[in-house]
């Protein structure tokens, strides 16, 4: 069956896969090799060298594609060296207007490590989308968006910025790991680039780092082949084989951390506790219109002020969690607590931080598929 017909639950099993031609075999086989024999100079079949292509990578690569309804997939050893592609297509005084609240890993990447080659970075609120075309000049090459957001949980109408974006010339490039391709496949709705840390949902078991970037337009996928290939952050195929088996159950695995996630949600801004919860599903939540209507659900990331709002009190909360893990990361099957401060957004200047709304008092929670009483209970006492 043809993977452009297949719904998404058949797609993560089957989309972009085959058995493999060797002895064929069912899941694609771990491929630890470097380099291939071949019968003339130049005479190899598709495989040289396992930093330009592998089969197992390859594999991956198909999957990623499949999943989000692209044409090309690259893989790469992290979220962010797959960021780091993206902008190895820029060049110095090219601009970049980025999401105000993004990842704190990306942040760093865009200020320490690109601002130096003379990139232009602009971190504004994207939530009013046509408000963002007064920061498009002549130098804007690439708008750089999460949806939802990490880890205030904005929502980003992508259409709308897609539009905006087609009609500026510029680069629309959308990291998809919060939402996954399970809630919304960004390349649908009109953007260039979608980028993954498969470390996270699509990986799921907490046990392999990988990035993933996937695009419709042939040209820009060449470009990017190139990138992938000249600078070799590649993953390994252990790692590749690792992400296509959690892709397998990424369709069951976000059921229920959506199911958990909306009712840990809904008992936090009960609690009498809890001073506010951020999750898009709620009706009042900035642009949930908009998450109902780009995203399948609401997903399993959420934060949370508790009453007190202090750091005393957030380190307090999470020191106590017994089933919730106070750890870095995101999107396993097990429950994960994390504090931004000094954690994902360390890198992010305070006072940057906390005009954008991540306070000290921030406590992040990736809501895993455990029992949801479990988790309610966790929470209650660690809240008192």
């Amino acid at each position: 069956m043809d993977s452009k017909k297949m719904r998404f639950n058949t797609k993560a099993i089957h989309g972009g896969q085959a058995p493999d031609e060797a002895y064929g075999a069912v899941m694609p086989p771990i491929y630890q090799t470097s380099t291939y024999a071949q019968t003339t100079p130049g005479g190899h079949k598709g495989y040289a060298y396992s930093r330009s292509a592998n089969p197992t990578r390859t594999a991956l690569e198909k999957a990623l594609a499949s999943l989000e309804n692209g044409t090309h997939g690259l893989a790469f050893s992290s979220g962010l060296a797959a960021v780091d592609a993206v902008l190895r297509l820029l060049s110095p005084g090219d601009e970049v207007i980025a999401t105000n609240d993004l990842y704190g890993g990306s942040y760093r990447l865009f200020t320490k490590v690109f601002e130096k080659y003379g990139i232009v970075f602009h971190f504004v609120d994207m939530t009013h989308v046509p408000e963002v075309g007064q920061y498009i000049n002549a130098k804007t090459r690439l708008v750089w968006v999460e949806s939802p957001t990490n880890p205030l949980m904005h929502i980003i109408d992508l259409r709308a910025m897609a539009q905006l974006c087609k009609s500026k010339g510029v680069l629309l490039a959308v990291d998809n790991t919060f939402a996954s391709p399970y809630l919304q496949r960004p390349l649908d709705l009109g953007a260039d680039i979608v980028m993954h840390s498969g470390t996270k949902y699509l990986g799921g078991h907490s046990d392999v780092v990988v990035g993933g970037l996937i695009v419709k337009d042939s040209a820009l996928a060449k470009e990017l082949y190139f990138i992938q290939n000249a600078v070799g952050a590649v993953c390994g195929p252990m790692d590749s084989f690792l992400t296509l088996r959690g892709i397998k159950t990424l369709h069951v695995r976000m059921q229920r951390h959506c199911e958990n996630g909306r009712a840990l949600a809904r008992f936090l801004r009960a609690h009498n506790k809890v001073e506010k919860v951020y999750w898009p599903g709620f009706e009042d939540h900035p642009n949930h219109k908009v998450a109902k209507e780009q995203m399948m659900d609401f997903g399993g990331m959420l934060s949370f002020l508790s009453k007190t709002g202090s750091y005393e009190s957030a380190k307090r909360i999470v020191e106590r969690l017994q089933v919730f893990t106070l750890a870095e990361s995101l999107g396993g099957v097990e429950s994960l607590a994390g504090y931004p401060a000094s954690m994902s957004h360390a890198g992010v200047p305070k006072e940057e931080r906390e005009k954008n709304g991540i306070v000290d008092g921030l406590i992040r929670l990736s809501v895993g598929i455990e029992d949801i009483n479990d988790l309610m209970a966790d929470l209650d006492q660690a809240l008192k």
